[in-house]
C-alpha cells in the first residue's frame, strides 16, 4: 500500500516484492529533542525484508509539556530544635532539713534521684505539696523531697553522749540494797572466788548472819568449785536462803541453785524448781547445804 506522503524507496538488487507498510511511531515525549520527524519501517510478508520506507520529515512534532516539580527540603530529625523551658517555680519561703534528705525530680520515688540535702541545710520552698512530698527550688528548677523532714527552725545538734564509767572492781551495791561489805565471819572463803561468787557470799552473810560455814574453792575439782564459780552455804534450813538467792539472781550473777534435791536455773526459770535424781547421800542430794553457781 502506498502512502499519500512523499517517501523515498530504497531498492536492492533482488526483484521487488509487494509490501505492507507498518508504521511504527516512537512516543513523541521520548523524542521531543528531535525536531525533524519520526521514523517508520516496512517489512514484507516474506521471511526476508526487501526495503525500508522513510517517512517524510515535514511532520510537526507534538511536545507535551511536563509539570514542573517543586522540591521540598525534608526536616532533619537530628537538627537542634528550640525547646521551651518551664517557668521556674516561685520561692515563697525557706526551710531546713532535719536529716540527710534525698532530692527527686518529681513527687515520688519512681522519679529520678538527684542527690542529698545535708542535715540542717537551708532550702528554698515553693509551698506546693503533693501528698507526703514538698516542692523545693534548686538552681531555679522544681525538685521534690519528703515534707516530713523539713522544718521552719534550724535543728539543734544533739548532745554528745557522756563517756561510760568503768565498773568498779568490787561488786557494787545493787538497787535492792544487797550488802557488799566483807562478812564478819568466814571471809577467808572468798580466796579464789570470782567477783560474782564473792557478791553472793557477802549478800547471804549480811542477810543470814546465823550461817557461819561456807564452802568455796576445791583444789583439783574439775567443776565450778575448781574455777571459783561456786559457793556452798552450809545449813539444813535452806529454804529462805535458796529463795533469797533466786530472787536476786540477776543482781548477783547467779546461773543456777541446788537445794534439797531440786535445781533452779536462769536458762529454765519458766519451769521453776525441778526434781533431781537421788545421788545416794544427804550431802550429794544437797539437804545440808545450798549450792550456788555463778556466771
Amino acid at each position: 500500500m502506498a502512502s499519500s506522503r512523499h517517501k523515498h524507496v530504497l531498492t536492492r538488487t533482488s526483484p521487488p516484492v509487494s509490501r505492507r507498510l507498518i508504521r511504527v511511531a516512537l512516543p513523541v515525549a521520548a523524542v521531543a529533542t528531535l525536531a525533524s520527524s519520526a521514523a517508520a519501517f516496512a517489512w514484507t510478508d516474506d521471511a526476508e525484508p526487501q526495503s525500508a520506507v522513510a517517512i517524510s520529515r515535514d511532520v510537526e512534532p507534538q511536545v507535551t509539556p511536563e509539570p514542573v516539580s517543586v522540591r521540598v527540603e525534608p526536616i532533619s530529625r537530628s537538627e537542634e530544635r528550640v525547646r521551651l523551658e518551664p517557668k521556674p517555680p516561685e520561692v515563697v519561703d525557706h526551710a531546713y532539713a532535719t536529716t540527710k534528705l534525698n532530692i527527686w525530680t518529681g513527687p515520688g520515688e519512681n522519679s529520678t534521684f538527684l542527690g542529698v540535702v545535708d542535715w540542717a541545710e537551708k532550702v528554698a520552698v515553693s509551698g506546693e505539696t503533693q501528698g507526703a512530698w514538698a516542692e523545693i527550688v534548686v538552681d531555679e528548677k522544681s525538685r521534690w523531697v519528703r515534707a516530713e523532714y523539713l522544718a521552719e527552725q534550724k535543728p539543734k545538734p544533739e548532745p554528745e553522749p557522756e563517756p561510760e564509767v568503768e565498773a568498779a572492781a568490787e561488786p557494787a551495791a545493787p538497787e535492792t540494797g544487797l550488802s557488799t561489805a566483807p562478812c564478819a565471819t568466814g571471809s577467808d572463803v572468798e580466796s579464789g572466788l570470782t567477783s560474782n561468787a564473792v557478791a553472793v557470799h557477802r549478800a547471804v552473810c549480811a542477810a543470814f548472819p546465823e550461817v557461819s560455814s561456807y564452802g568455796g574453792v576445791r583444789p583439783g575439782d574439775d567443776g565450778e568449785h575448781g574455777t571459783g564459780q561456786a559457793l556452798d552455804i552450809m545449813t539444813t534450813d535452806g529454804d529462805a536462803i535458796a529463795a533469797f538467792v533466786q530472787e536476786n539472781a540477776d543482781e548477783l550473777g547467779v546461773s543456777y541453785i541446788i537445794w534439797a534435791q531440786e535445781i533452779w536455773s536462769v536458762e529454765q526459770a519458766s519451769e521453776g524448781w525441778r526434781y533431781m535424781e537421788d545421788r545416794g547421800s544427804t550431802t550429794a542430794n544437797h539437804y545440808d547445804h545450798v549450792h550456788v553457781t555463778v556466771y
